[in-house]
């Protein structure tokens, strides 16, 4: 994946110093056809070595998912954390927006969240992941990226908070738990727009997904994010942020039409406006008032005076101007 990022100029530099007699090995815990061309050309006669069926996922695993509606997505993972108070969890989200969203959401509800994602400098990802390990963040949200390589030891739960828009990718997030042996849990809220990432995914590991009801969460519990998100959006000027996703949810939404004046204000008679002291109405249109004899003779005369005798020309600087 991160040769698909755009990392392949920089390996073609670094071999291009390295000698030519090497020994070179390549890891990768997915092999598509994509990789097997890339290590027939940065390779020397590459040996395949397979330790398990290609796209498998570890028997120590346990795979169950949860169907629920995006917008209450957040409201079944805090369930579910607060229903398992000590256990350690994973959380995948497609988005690094969403990741630090996420985070920030959990600690505002008393959960020890933090959030790991490629905006954040190494230090920061460093210090997030040995919080997590420590115990002090009992919630790790990342993206796919960000996850990579990731070792925690005895991790029990994986939470796809969001599916993979890649397949192959559901097998880098759960082999984050069930590592050399030991069991572990991957749990997949998958909203109904999903379900076509469901089946890509068991499609691909070559098995169905046991979907499982949680019975004593209760979606009308809740208000809607979406909601949540307008009510926000009108206390701080900032609530159409995600207006283009409700339009192709729900449609374009439609026209408001007001009642009729008559409907809902009673007809009450207008009192006469009052006429100014002078005669002046002022509902009625502006006319001036007729000039006088002796202000008429005045516009008269200056009407018919001759015209003023041009300015005579003024020297300007380098020579003036000069007479014809």
């Amino acid at each position: 994946r991160m040769l698909d990022m755009g990392f392949i100029p920089d390996i073609k530099r670094i071999l291009a110093m390295l000698p030519k007699e090497r020994q070179s090995l390549l890891f990768s815990a997915t092999f598509s056809e994509e990789i097997k061309k890339l290590a027939d050309v940065m390779l020397k006669s590459p040996q395949l070595i397979e330790v398990a069926r290609r796209n498998t996922v570890s028997d120590t695993i346990t795979h169950r998912l949860h169907m629920v509606a995006s917008d209450h997505k957040r409201h079944l993972l805090l369930h579910l954390l607060k229903r398992s108070p000590d256990m350690q969890v994973l959380v995948f989200v497609g988005t690094k927006f969403g990741t630090s969203r996420l985070a920030s959401w959990l600690e505002r509800q008393g959960i020890n969240a933090d959030a790991i994602h490629g905006d954040k400098s190494q230090q920061q990802r460093t210090e997030a992941l040995e919080a997590f390990k420590s115990g002090k963040a009992r919630v790790l949200i990342a993206t796919d990226v960000a996850a990579r390589g990731l070792d925690i030891d005895d991790l029990p739960h994986v939470i796809n908070y969001e599916l993979p828009h890649t397949a192959e990718d559901y097998i880098h997030r759960i082999g984050r738990t069930g590592r050399a042996g030991k069991k572990g849990d991957a749990t997949s809220l998958v909203a109904p727009e999903e379900k076509f990432r469901l089946a890509d995914i068991e499609k691909l590991i070559k098995f169905k997904i046991e979907q499982e009801e949680v019975a004593d969460f209760d979606v009308h519990a809740f208000p809607a994010e979406r909601e949540e998100r307008g009510e926000r959006g009108e206390r701080s000027g900032r609530g159409h942020g995600h207006s283009h996703r409700e339009r192709e949810r729900h449609g374009p939404k439609a026209p408001v039409r007001l009642p009729e004046t008559s409907a809902h204000i009673p007809s009450v008679p207008r009192p006469p406006k009052p006429v100014a002291t002078g005669g002046f109405d002022a509902s009625q249109p502006y006319e001036p008032a007729p000039l006088s004899a002796e202000a008429a003779a005045k516009a008269t005369e200056k009407a018919e005076a001759p015209p003023r005798k041009p300015l005579r020309p003024v020297a300007a600087l380098l020579g003036g101007l000069g007479k014809k």
